[in-house]
């Protein structure tokens, strides 16, 4: 079974900007002997999850990892359900609205969408953010038990002692935005020149909690505009998709 743990570990360190790997790259970033990855990457390799570049030395995914991803897609109706609805707040927005759940101490994108102006974000689906800095995972934070936030909290605390104060803050002020406002936000807290609001929701059939985030740069979507007219629209979105997936 740890075998089996540090397989899927080495698999899920692999972000959307990353074209390829080394073995120590990859023992950094799961903190493991580079020995250890070492003999997973081959065994992964062996079985297709990876792909040995022989130029490099490094490792990029291979296609039997990207059949596992596919196949949790296709079978994710809500994204199905949700794409008009999201459709409908980039093309008023002008902005890029996300669908996304957590998955360790990131949001990974499930799927994205654009609004007509080509001034947006370029994430795409599988591209992860920090949960702790984003609206959309403080959205997530805001949604989930208490016990559950502060257990995560207690985590992003042990991995930076430094910038932890400041994160502390940001997602106590996204707790509260969430309870008075009906969203949480990230006014440049994510990205200085980011802004973005989001709200959560819980799709049902056993999955996660998932949110909804519509951002853009901050010269092309100002706090003002994401809050005044932006955010009805994006609660009343969210309150229909809950409906459609309920009934």
């Amino acid at each position: 079974m740890t075998a089996l743990a540090r397989g899927l570990e080495v698999l899920a360190c692999f972000r959307s900007g990353d074209k390829s790997l080394s073995n120590q790259d990859i023992a950094q970033r799961c903190k493991l002997p580079k020995s250890t990855v070492s003999r997973l990457t081959m065994t992964l390799t062996k079985l297709g999850y990876l792909i040995h570049l022989k130029d490099s030395g490094k490792y990029r995914l291979g296609t039997a990892s990207l059949a596992i991803g596919s196949a949790m897609l296709a079978r994710l109706d809500v994204r199905k359900i949700a794409r008009p609805i999201m459709q409908e707040l980039a093309d008023f927005s002008r902005a890029t609205v996300s669908l996304g759940t957590r998955d360790r101490l990131s949001m990974i994108y499930v799927e994205n969408l654009h609004g007509s102006v080509a001034l947006t974000l370029t994430l795409d689906v599988g591209s992860r953010i920090p949960v702790a800095t984003s609206a959309i995972g403080r959205a997530w934070l805001a949604a989930i038990p208490e016990a559950d936030r502060l257990a995560f909290m207690e985590e992003v605390r042990e991995l930076d002692h430094v910038a932890w104060p400041g994160v502390r803050r940001g997602i106590e002020q996204g707790v509260e935005d969430y309870r008075t406002l009906g969203v949480a936000c990230s006014f440049g807290d994510w990205q200085k020149d980011v802004n973005g609001i989001a709200r959560a929701f819980e799709p049902g059939g056993g999955l996660p909690i998932m949110a909804i985030n519509v951002g853009g740069p901050s010269f092309n979507l100002s706090k003002e505009f994401l809050l005044e007219e932006v955010r009805p629209r994006l609660i009343e979105a969210v309150a229909r998709l809950e409906s459609t997936l309920t009934h």
